[in-house]
């Protein structure tokens, strides 16, 4: 298996208004290290995963609409608990949209939430 990752980063605000999630339940801030991770069995044409420059430019983009924004004013996430892990499995929906034309593979985002705990969502992209 063949790996190309690319890192960003968001800065963003939300509240997790269940009981589940303790002092989190109130608004605090969270800065996310945020991988995007695009794998293939094979390489393409060019012996590339993926263009490095596509893969970086097509992160940011997802990203761009959640940086510096209170989650919870948005409307696609209106009723929604904004998790580490929701929030991975969101952006990769968002970039698979954009790249299931040209890339065949699964693509892996992870959302560092610090240097101790992350989470992730790993799927094909279709």
């Amino acid at each position: 298996m063949y790996t190309v990752t690319i890192r960003d980063h968001m800065m963003i605000a939300h509240s997790l208004p269940a009981k589940a999630f303790g002092p989190a339940q109130h608004m605090h801030g969270a800065t996310y290290v945020v991988d995007a991770e695009f794998k293939s069995e094979q390489l393409d044409e060019n012996n590339i995963v993926i263009d490095i420059d596509i893969a970086t430019k097509k992160l940011q983009q997802a990203l761009a609409p959640l940086k510096y924004q209170n989650l919870d004013e948005l409307a696609q996430f209106k009723g929604k608990l904004t998790t580490t892990e929701f929030l991975a499995h969101y952006i990769h929906q968002q970039i698979s949209d954009e790249i299931k034309d040209s890339f065949t593979g699964s693509l892996k985002i992870t959302l560092g939430e610090s240097h101790v705990a992350w989470a992730s969502y790993e799927g094909k992209v279709a």
